[in-house]
């Protein structure tokens, strides 16, 4: 069990749990382990969303990169996704992102990314894990003399991104583009509040943008693909044809449509592989996902002879899976959607052009586009358990019981799914089902038998 990296790397409140301190050692740590075939001074590139502590964490990451003897380029506020494509350009040694992505602004986080510009498996997360709570390790990594790193603002590089993103849909959304198609986007005031403003001009989109003057405190504050309320009412109200919402490192995105409904990462996934297949460039045909992607896109998988997958929950695992069998599209419910011919990792703006580009294609509406799909109703409810108890349900014989008979009910028109959680004393209880009033009901019920039973 990992002591201080999560599904998605580093998670905690900044400057008290997310100390300088700490982020010194993983970043003496980190350098140490994603440079260690390398015979040159490693270059490392380190990206950061807009939060308060941002520079902070930068800047005990910059002295800890330094102190290994690390070279630093310093990309500014950047999306996670052009970190890593860059990273993978550059032929940069590693990268790292601080960011939270959709948390609230007092948390802050480390995301590191390989030479691939991919995210670290769990092996080499525990590998620095092992390095940071080791003081003579951690001296022994200290350059001295002229081994010590020099540090490079780099901020300019992003013009290399936008380039990249253009280039890969300006031919298409030219030719099918029109006036009255109208986009709606909502940064978060987060990571993509320029870039996507930018990229959405150069390809000569028509498109307002909403909630993207951070000030530090604000990112994802009511806003963005955790709170699609506001957009959701600007985009009826401005009778806009789509809504786009990016989350606060720009990884993900969902989208609304023109009637205000939710199209979540489900549903761009089927669209998207639904429009592949046809193109017949939807690698073997097949779809990746995870073990909480809705039961629908199950039965859209059949219906349309595409192959499904499904992989543990976080977009690692989707990508791993992809890139071990040769798939190019996969991603995940909350809206990390990588499509793999382009970048190694879920691309916010790259998915919501995506969309774009079928829609303008197509010529359809979303909520034309989203009948693809049928959604099943979905209820997700947190049992809470004691932290030692929390993975022993799968040995508890009445709660494993009570599992079993729920699932024979639904006779293949509805699922359930435990999941302990990573970081807190909670089981999740998901269920789908045809009726909402019902598996709310039935979620209940397998919620207060598993707090029961493992308080």
């Amino acid at each position: 069990m990992r002591k201080y990296f999560g599904t998605d790397g580093i998670r905690r409140i900044a400057n008290t749990e997310l100390s300088p301190s700490l982020v010194f050692r993983v970043a003496k740590a980190g350098a140490s382990v994603l440079s260690e075939y390398t015979e040159k001074a490693p270059t490392i590139f380190i990206g950061r969303d807009t939060r308060i502590s941002g520079t902070l964490i930068e800047s005990a990451m910059l002295a800890g990169f330094l102190s290994y003897g690390a070279n630093v380029k310093t990309l500014g506020v950047i999306p996670t996704p052009a970190v890593a494509y860059l990273t993978k350009k550059y032929n940069a040694d590693a990268s790292v992102v601080i960011s939270a992505s959709h948390n609230t602004f007092e948390f802050n986080g480390i995301k590191y990314f390989s030479n691939k510009g991919m995210k670290i498996p769990d092996s080499l997360e525990e590998e620095i894990e092992e390095i940071m709570d080791s003081d003579e390790k951690l001296s022994a990594l200290t350059a001295v003399a002229e081994k010590i790193g020099i540090a490079e603002n780099a901020e300019n590089m992003i013009e290399d991104y936008v380039d990249f993103i253009v280039g890969i849909f300006h031919e298409n959304i030219t030719k099918n583009k029109t006036e009255d198609f109208r986009v709606l986007i909502d940064t978060a005031n987060g990571a993509t509040y320029k870039v996507a403003e930018k990229i959405y001009k150069r390809l000569g989109i028509n498109f307002d943008i909403i909630n993207n003057e951070p000030n530090g405190i604000n990112i994802n504050d009511n806003c963005g693909s955790t709170h699609l309320g506001m957009l959701k009412e600007k985009v009826v109200e401005g009778k806009y044809n789509l809504g786009i919402a990016y989350d606060g490192d720009g990884d993900r995105c969902l989208a609304v449509d023109e009637n205000g409904e939710e199209i979540d990462g489900d549903i761009m996934l089927a669209i998207a592989s639904n429009y592949l297949k046809i193109k017949d460039k939807l690698a073997k045909d097949t779809l990746v996902a995870t073990v909480m992607s809705n039961l629908g896109l199950n039965k859209f998988s059949e219906k349309t002879e595409i192959n499904f997958k499904q992989t543990t929950v976080g977009d690692r695992y989707v990508l791993e899976e992809m890139i071990a069998n040769g798939y190019n599209l996969g991603g995940e419910q909350s809206g990390h959607i990588i499509y793999l011919d382009y970048n190694p990792t879920g691309d916010g703006i790259l998915t919501s052009l995506m969309l774009i580009q079928i829609l303008l294609e197509t010529k359809q509406l979303p909520s034309e586009a989203r009948k693809v799909v049928t959604i099943y109703p979905q209820v997700l409810i947190n049992a809470k358990v004691s932290s030692d108890k929390k993975y022993d349900y799968e040995k508890d014989t009445e709660i494993k019981a009570a599992i079993e008979k729920l699932t024979a009910e639904f006779s293949g028109n509805g699922r359930v799914l435990i999941r302990p959680s990573g970081t807190e004393p909670l089981v999740r209880v998901m269920i789908e089902g045809e009726d909402q009033k019902v598996i709310t009901q039935k979620a209940r019920e397998l919620a207060d038998l598993i707090e029961k039973k493992l308080k």
